[in-house]
């Protein structure tokens, strides 16, 4: 029997990592629907993140609502990551202009009446600072048993990397992650531990390049920027694909191995503000309260991508 394609709420910040991700599943219909896109403060700014998503629905050839969000952290001062994305997000330069503006109606009032009109049914995957998502939840307590999950991207069960501690997207609003957390919804995360090992080497950028379309063309570019920096900061043959691997988590959730366990985060200012404490084994006693991915099928993920975006223009 044919399944209906699964209704999706993309909310991030690209962000070229996360650009490619939303390319990802706007190219996937037999398998997601996109009913809308939300962006948040993070990698750059909201303009620009709210920019950026409509250059990458346009890159797509996808006809789908914007609507901008948060400005800013609920407790913190914002901060971006525009020494890995570049000052605009989007280092690319065969980029198209958005084909529609954003909406007027903010994100966080959307979601809720997304899922609200939808109960049980929607997956809202994050691929940024949670900050959106934690409002919507204090906003509408009843929205975290509402949603089908929450899809993350972020955190770790090891190490950071804008901080030793602290991967960035929690590191930019702990807070929101600790309401996300301790909601009750149904997370799985994808954090750092799984994320830095889908490396777009350069056989992979070729390989994107290769597909001979728009879209490959400006996602090689992208990551080729990207190279350089994981090349500097960590001596890798090329950029990770952190947000791509959760939206390619939606559609073959065969790809990561998962475990249940329990999920803490850092919001006390000091070294370890923001860091994500995965209960590993078990050792506090406390109920699971997210499914936490600890290993991936890296060329499987690369293969999808590129099956995906070779139908992109």
């Amino acid at each position: 029997m044919t399944r209906s394609p699964l209704p999706i709420l993309l909310d991030g910040d690209p962000g070229l990592d996360d650009a490619i991700a939303w390319l990802l599943a706007l190219a996937s219909g037999e398998d997601v629907r996109v009913l809308g896109v939300t962006t948040v403060h993070g990698n750059v700014g909201l303009p620009l993140t709210t920019h950026n998503a409509g250059v990458t629905l346009a890159l797509a050839g996808a006809s789908v609502p914007v609507y901008a969000g948060a400005d800013r952290p609920l407790v913190r001062p914002p901060m971006t990551a525009a020494k890995v994305h570049g000052d605009s997000g989007l280092p690319a330069a065969d980029l198209p202009e958005p084909a529609r503006a954003p909406e007027a109606e903010h994100a966080v009032d959307f979601l809720i009446r997304t899922v609200r009109e939808r109960p049980g049914e929607v997956t809202l995957v994050a691929t940024g600072p949670l900050t959106n998502v934690a409002l919507a939840f204090r906003l509408a307590p009843e929205l975290p048993l509402l949603l089908r999950e929450v899809v993350w991207m972020g955190g770790s069960t090891g190490q950071g990397n804008r901080t030793p501690s602290a991967e960035f997207n929690a590191l930019a609003d702990p807070h929101a992650v600790k309401i996300v957390l301790e909601s009750g919804a149904r997370v799985r995360m994808f954090g750092l531990n799984v994320t830095m090992q889908v490396i777009a080497t350069p056989e992979r950028l070729d390989a994107l390049r290769a597909l001979g379309n728009r879209a490959g063309a400006v996602s090689a570019e992208l990551l080729t920027f990207y190279a350089g920096v994981y090349r500097k900061r960590y001596g890798l043959s090329g950029g990770a694909l952190h947000d791509p691997l959760a939206v390619a988590a939606v559609l073959r959730p065969g790809l990561c191995e998962m475990r249940p366990m329990s999920v803490a985060v850092e919001t006390a200012e000091g070294l370890n503000l923001g860091r994500t404490v995965c209960d590993l084994y078990g050792v506090t006693g406390q109920p699971a309260n997210a499914e936490v991915a600890v290993g991936v099928d890296v060329e499987g993920v690369f293969g999808l991508l590129l099956e995906r975006l070779g139908r992109l223009p």
